[in-house]
């Protein structure tokens, strides 16, 4: 029992690893000068204009967050999720669409 109480910590940082090189994998999807855009207005988040605040989220569209969280949730999960969540709204829409 002991045993396993002092590996906790380990799994801890292993799945802080895991969701980092997911994170990473996601942030590739952005050019490093739209990595620097949104990282300077993230920094100035609440004195942004309109115009930037409309920049910010076309940027942070780009990451996918919800394939983001989609992936980090199966990659945790102990039991597999189900396929319609995996593939997301546009292989719902093109499957919709060949019916």
């Amino acid at each position: 029992m002991f045993r396993s109480i002092r590996r906790l910590p380990f799994f801890k940082v292993l799945a802080v690893v895991q969701i980092a090189l997911l994170a990473r994998r996601h942030l590739g999807a952005l050019s490093p000068l739209e990595r620097r855009r949104m990282a300077e207005l993230a920094r100035h988040a609440r004195t942004l204009t309109p115009e930037e605040r409309h920049e910010f989220i076309g940027l942070a569209s780009k990451l996918e967050p919800r394939a983001f969280a989609v992936h980090a949730a199966d990659h945790f999960s102990p039991f597999p999720l189900p396929k319609r969540m995996l593939s997301g709204r546009a292989a719902r829409r093109s499957s919709s669409r060949s019916r």
